[in-house]
């Protein structure tokens, strides 16, 4: 096996960890962390197809590392949303959250 398919099985595996942990958990937390590993696992995809296309790979590094910025900043703004409906609600359990509904 080729080095490049053994990191594309392991961003395909750690994708699938991440959406599963998103569709069946119910706080809010565990579904950041998964939300987290999925951008992870396109973080590792970017990095290895830039290799593959015979480009420069600091290109693809560079792109990972905007996606770890945007991670953060999207970090940040969740837990401060979780923040403010743990204080309305006391509860960051997702069935439980109905004033979210439109």
């Amino acid at each position: 096996m080729s080095p490049l398919n053994l990191y594309l099985g392991f961003a395909v595996i750690l994708f699938g960890i991440g959406l599963y942990g998103l569709l069946q958990r119910r706080s809010l937390v565990a579904m950041l962390i998964a939300l987290e590993l999925m951008l992870a696992a396109v973080s590792i995809n970017v990095v290895a197809l830039t290799t593959l296309a015979g480009r420069d790979a600091t290109v693809g590094q560079v792109v990972a590392l905007i996606l770890v910025g945007v991670a953060a900043a999207e970090t940040a703004i969740a837990l401060s949303l979780f923040v403010a409906i743990h204080r309305a609600s006391h509860s960051i359990d997702v069935e439980t959250l109905s004033e979210l509904k439109g």
